[in-house]
């Protein structure tokens, strides 16, 4: 893939953005599969196609409910595979969908290469040297796309260390004995983690090398009171990355640029919309990412709606996600006439280093939309953090928010993603 550096070509990067993509809609359209079949319910003309505005006319929208409907109608794999079953080598599959059910993923040796392409973008782009750094992974190897891709791509080029199946303390234990200079996890566990260094492990700071951290699986990499918090802890810089498992590696973070993402455009046509009329909003505004893969062909997605919700910005020919990704489009809640994101109360609560974890409820009340906020605190904190958080949430919303104190180690901790919002 090209580099980042110098700026690119834009008319020339969408130029081979076409090229891609005209080979996988043809190839669709004469198969029997998911898009054969969609692209006759919409009367979508395959042939009248010369560039990459009329398939942006053309083509509809992807939705993650039509792409559960064909597994579930289809099992276990849906019918969006583009080879043969017995071509298919990796498996991995999504955390869950709103209705509960995940959803199976397959790839071919090139679909999973082109994801490993992606990921070594990520290490480029933290400015890791081949032959010194040491990456070390702590996450469990589960079923989820994400790290697997990281760890795989990493072991090309550096000395990998896997921490699966070890306890919090043992991984900071095996970061020190064996010089890790880079952290790959969710930023919750790099707060998780940091939180321990010193009396709680027996592992001091100065014992650690980790000089740099990449984050994915949560927006918190992208949040600046998160950000700060992990850099605080650790002495290192944090670099933020994105994707899911639904489409792989989307965008990375590059040391010049802290806080924005890259859009790999190489691996994706990028499109960012206006959640209601799907129009393409204009530079420096707000909408939602619309992806289409490029080079995982293996099962691909066209105008694939991610749920994610980004800034619009331009730099250098590349489509940057100024910020990160902000939210997401349906995680948004109404709470008396206010809209509240998941990201706003967790950048809030990130600036009380003495809250240990936190969890939102929300719940109905006389039909209406409420929300109450539980936190535990170190052992040592004052319970008036209480009044001056629920004080720093009312400044910044305009509406009062409860908080409430739980006992110590009553709220869940997490590995991967966090889920840190409860419908009650």
């Amino acid at each position: 893939m090209e580099s980042d550096r110098p700026f690119i070509d834009r008319a020339r990067l969408r130029a081979n953005q076409w090229r891609k993509l005209r080979s996988i809609v043809l190839h669709l359209a004469t198969s029997e599969g998911f898009y054969a079949q969609k692209f006759r319910q919409h009367g979508v003309r395959v042939t009248s196609m010369n560039r990459l505005e009329d398939f942006i006319q053309q083509v509809p929208f992807t939705t993650k409910s039509e792409l559960l409907q064909d597994r579930l109608e289809h099992p276990p794999f849906g019918t969006n595979l583009t080879r043969p079953i017995d071509q298919y080598t990796r498996f991995c599959q999504t955390s869950g969908t709103s209705s509960g059910q995940p959803m199976a993923w397959l790839d071919t040796v090139e679909s999973w290469e082109a994801m490993l392409a992606c990921w070594r973008r990520v290490f480029d782009g933290a400015d890791l040297a081949r032959g010194r750094d040491r990456i070390f992974f702590a996450f469990s190897f589960g079923p989820f796309l994400g790290f697997w891709t990281a760890f795989e791509a990493a072991a090309r080029d550096y000395m990998v260390l896997p921490g699966g199946g070890l306890s919090s303390q043992a991984r900071l234990e095996m970061m020190a004995r064996y010089g890790a200079t880079t952290l790959c996890c969710t930023p919750t566990y790099a707060l998780r983690l940091g939180e321990m260094i010193g009396e709680a492990s027996g592992v001091e700071r100065m014992a650690l090398r980790v000089n740099k951290i990449i984050v994915a699986g949560e927006p918190g990499g992208s949040i600046p009171e998160v950000r700060a918090r992990i850099e605080q802890l650790w002495d290192a810089r944090v670099y933020d990355h994105h994707g899911m498992t639904e489409v792989g590696p989307v965008s990375y973070e590059i040391t010049d640029y802290p806080r924005d993402l890259i859009t790999i455009e190489e691996a994706y046509l990028a499109e960012v919309i206006h959640p209601e009329t799907g129009a393409e909003v204009a530079e420096g505004e707000h909408g939602e990412l619309v992806l289409s893969t490029l080079t995982r062909v293996g099962c691909p997605l066209l105008r694939y709606r991610t749920g994610d919700w980004v800034k619009k910005l331009e730099r250098g020919g590349r489509l940057i996600l100024e910020g990160g990704v902000l939210s997401r489009v349906d995680e948004m809640v109404v709470v008396r006439g206010v809209n509240v994101y998941p990201s706003a109360i967790e950048a809030v609560v990130r600036q009380f280093t003495e809250v240990v974890e936190f969890m939102v409820e929300q719940k109905k009340v006389d039909a209406m939309d409420e929300i109450e906020l539980l936190i535990e605190l170190k052992p040592d904190a004052s319970k008036s953090l209480l009044k001056r958080l629920e004080a720093r949430l009312r400044d910044t919303f305009s509406l009062r928010i409860p908080v409430q104190l739980v006992e110590c180690d009553t709220l869940p901790r997490h590995e991967f993603k966090a889920r840190r919002w409860r419908r009650v």
